[in-house]
């Protein structure tokens, strides 16, 4: 049955308990991005820190999950242990639609748990387990382990954490059923901090469609979009590592801790090559007809002579970026199993990367040694990554347990400042110009998805600064929207204004989709009012040396007018996240 209110289990890991709450505000919070800011400001405390136990890990779906394809993904906010500000992070996977099937819009999780445990959530039950035997276990390992402690199967989504959740890290990153994440700004360390090892959701209610021709036919036209025209055949083709080879030709890839843009031996982890040599398989998320989750396989030798271990690890541009080309890795093999490093530790994958390339040009400059190191670090050589990335999760050392808070963290203490590739958080894989790198450092999330920064450097070659600082608001709003619904972004040439209408009101939230530009900006601002209450200064925000260094097809980027851009944008969103005299009121 379709409803207007959002039903959401806040469950206390101390008690061991939880309750159902109903709160109002779906024709204005919608869902999701919404929903997550709403939460936050009802169990969120401003003046805590981060690793308060009273502090909440929230996760949100929208009005639109399990309804139309696509709709697939999962919100995770909280304070974050990268700058102890609100933060969120989005995930895919199975999390969103049994969130749905559990009679769930939402699951708020605070205090500490008296010992390592897990949660499994169904639409009946709730239970707080303790599973201290997995305290210490990397990621593939527990998830083995949670599958076994829960009854369910189906709509189950299966997250947790590696050893850097459990150390902390602001890098942690929340793994959600193997292949996808709430990768950015340290979810999984907040994690760590509650004790929380796991979270099982078990999606093993109902629920109903709308009766009639309508829905159903509406439905059937929407998918048709997404699975016969071309529109999402990239994603599923060769996915998002076809970008690798096209931003290597524009001199656009950050390679090599951004000390180039290109890389004339690119060939070897191209998209291109990953299909052909080392491709096993797509999957998709639930509810998704598309299949953009690319899965490859690394080697490991095994106990006896001549033989080996098969394991599956999941890749798409980032991840090839941040151990691939920003490491001088140009091997699909070896970028892999560096990036089945970083899933064993549960760690981020771009932080992972950026930060350690980083430290290796800080060794080669002298700014730090392999006293810090532990292990020497040179650009292509991927056994002494795959070193680093353990003593990153583990936090081996003073320099690890550093750097794990985040590169600009370390490089203000080693030195190393004006080459740290750090955009509010360790930089994306598209060194476009401008406009994306005054974006990704002052967007929300910090994200190259906040907005298409980086596609508007691919169109314009003006500097029109006024036009850009429009751009990035007004498409970040857009894209507020559908992350309330909470739609997976690939779908965003599909799903347009007039088909987003259509597909609220088939459900019966007719007065949600008349006022879709009202409520976007008013969630926009709502998300700014909120991270600003928490300490973010856009103005304060410094752009390192290296990004004015960067030199594109455009040429190099002009750092007087990236300068401008940051600030007026940083104008734009202090106005946003100012209280209205009647929210004050």
């Amino acid at each position: 049955m379709i409803r207007d209110h959002f039903r959401i289990l806040a469950v206390d890991l101390a008690e061991g308990k939880g309750k159902v709450v109903t709160l109002e505000g779906r024709d204005t919070e919608v869902g999701g991005s919404g929903l997550a800011a709403v939460l936050f400001n009802k169990y969120g405390h401003v003046g805590k820190p981060w690793d308060h136990p009273d502090q909440p890990l929230i996760f949100t779906i929208g009005p639109l999950t399990g309804y139309f394809p696509l709709m697939s993904k999962t919100v995770c906010s909280f304070k974050s242990p990268y700058h102890d500000q609100y933060a969120e992070s989005h995930a895919g996977g199975r999390s969103a639609l049994a969130l749905r099937f559990a009679d769930l819009d939402g699951l708020v999780i605070v205090g500490k748990a008296k010992q390592p445990s897990c949660v499994l959530v169904g639409s009946r039950h709730l239970e707080v387990k303790d599973v201290h035997y997995m305290w210490g276990m990397e990621v593939d390992k527990a998830g083995k382990l949670l599958r076994r402690a829960s009854s369910g199967s189906g709509h189950r989504s299966i997250m947790r954490i590696g050893p850097a959740g459990e150390h902390r890290s602001a890098m942690a990153c929340i793994n959600v059923d193997t292949y996808r994440h709430f990768g950015r700004l340290g979810g999984g360390g907040v994690m760590g901090a509650k004790n929380l090892k796991g979270i099982v959701v078990e999606g093993d209610g109902v629920f109903d469609l709308p009766k009639g021709k309508a829905y159903a036919e509406l439905f059937e036209e929407v998918y048709k979009q997404l699975t016969t025209t071309d529109m999402m055949d990239k994603y599923h083709n060769l996915g998002t590592p076809v970008n690798v080879a096209v931003l290597n030709g524009l001199k656009a890839l950050p390679c090599r801790n951004l000390q180039q843009t290109s890389d004339p031996n690119i060939e070897g982890i191209t998209g291109e090559r990953f299909a052909d040599d080392a491709l096993l398989r797509n999957t998709a998320c639930s509810g998704c007809p598309v299949g953009c989750i690319h899965v490859g396989y690394v080697r490991e030798k095994f106990m006896e002579p001549n033989q080996y271990l098969y394991r599956q690890v999941s890749y798409d541009h980032e991840p090839i970026f941040a151990t691939g080309s920003m490491l001088g890795i140009t091997d699909a093999f070896k970028t892999l199993g560096l990036m089945d490093a970083v899933e064993k530790m549960g760690l981020d994958v771009m932080s992972a990367g950026v930060a350690l390339a980083w430290a290796t040009e800080a060794l080669e400059k002298g700014v730090i040694s392999e006293h810090e190191t532990l292990v020497p670090l040179a650009f292509g050589d991927a056994e002494g990554y795959r070193e680093a990335i353990r003593y990153l999760g583990l936090a081996a050392n003073d320099f690890y347990q550093l750097l794990a808070q985040g590169t600009m963290k370390a490089a203000e203490y080693y030195g190393g400042e004006d080459f740290a590739c750090v955009l509010g958080q360790e930089m994306g894989g598209y060194a476009t110009g401008e406009v994306f790198f005054a974006s990704q450092s002052l967007g929300f999330r910090h994200s190259h998805l906040d907005s298409g920064g980086y596609s508007y450097d691919q169109k314009h070659t003006d500097r029109n600064l006024q036009g850009a600082v429009d751009f990035l608001v007004n498409d970040e709003q857009g894209r507020v929207f559908l992350t309330s619904m909470v739609s997976c972004l690939f779908a965003r040439e599909v799903y347009k204004e007039e088909l987003l209408g259509d597909c609220l009101k088939s459900l019966g939230y007719a007065s949600l989709a008349e006022n879709m530009q009202a409520v976007s900006h008013h969630i926009q601002k709502l998300r700014w009012e909120t991270r600003l209450a928490t300490g973010f200064n856009p103005a304060a925000v410094k752009i390192p040396m290296r990004f004015t260094e960067v030199t594109t097809w455009k040429g190099q980027v002009d750092g007087e007018f990236l300068d401008a851009l940051k600030g007026e944008y940083a104008k734009r969103i202090i106005e946003l996240g100012r209280k209205d005299e009647e929210d004050k009121a």
